[in-house]
């Protein structure tokens, strides 16, 4: 397993693809990224979820069950709460910016 880049699952004769894998060291889980470049839709949440239950059922072995945070350009905070009310599944949805901090603010940060 390839913790920290695009994850494959196999569903039946599907293959899907997690767009980031982490292990939480302190949690002892998977902690699965799902990045959509478009608005929050409750159908992303449905994909992340679909994942989540993958991962528990056939990777995370003796593991704490897994999360996901779903990462999108923007959100309607109403969508996103009808949504969430009635999942199951630990997720986190929150707008992802999409733009690099200034080059010199990065090499002050490096030194």
């Amino acid at each position: 397993m390839f913790i920290g880049e695009v994850y494959k699952v196999q569903v039946g004769k599907s293959d899907f693809y997690v767009d980031l894998l982490f292990y939480n060291l302190g949690l002892h889980c998977l902690v699965a990224f799902e990045m959509k470049s478009d608005q929050f839709k409750p159908e992303h949440l449905g994909q992340l979820n679909s994942y989540l239950e993958v991962l528990d059922r056939d990777v995370k072995r003796q593991l704490n069950p897994s999360f996901g945070i779903l990462l999108c350009k923007d959100k309607d905070s109403e969508v996103v709460e009808y949504t969430l009310s009635s999942s199951l599944s630990p997720t986190m949805v929150e707008e992802c910016q999409m733009q690099f901090p200034d080059k010199k603010l990065l090499q002050q940060k490096l030194h």
